[in-house]
């Protein structure tokens, strides 16, 4: 199964996020065992290590990107993603972008804790509890 993990599940993880991190780690623990693919599109690196920039080392922020390589596959982002994303009806750019990346990648779904940001998208949005029931 293929699955684009979304900036915030991400976050979960490095931030511990208390109330989300251990599902979110099951979905992490899932996709490095490869017991399913995980995706992370390009605009997720960056917009992780800008958000993690005040609180970490240039060091670790370089190892947690290694670690992200390693773990998840990185989807670039082409120009025409660009345009298509526009075109799409989302209110935030880079969920926008996210589903694109999704669809063309042809992903079985997006994970995330923001579905209903992704209600307009092609390839359906759930969220990391869901994903443990399926």
């Amino acid at each position: 199964m293929k699955l684009l993990i979304d900036t915030n599940v991400v976050l979960d993880v490095l931030c511990n996020r208390k109330d989300f991190v251990e599902n979110s780690s099951k979905v992490f623990k899932l996709c490095e065992t490869k017991k399913f693919d995980g995706y992370l599109s390009a605009i997720s690196v960056p917009n992780i290590a800008y958000i993690l920039r005040k609180e970490l080392s240039i060091e670790k922020l370089k190892s947690i990107i290694v670690k992200l390589n390693i773990i998840f596959s990185i989807i670039e982002l082409k120009p025409n993603d660009l345009i298509l994303a526009t075109d799409l009806d989302f209110k935030d750019y880079e969920d926008a972008l996210q589903s694109v990346c999704a669809k063309r990648i042809k992903a079985d779904f997006i994970i995330t804790r923001n579905t209903k940001d992704f209600k307009n998208s092609q390839v359906k949005a759930i969220t990391p509890e869901q994903l443990l029931e399926k």
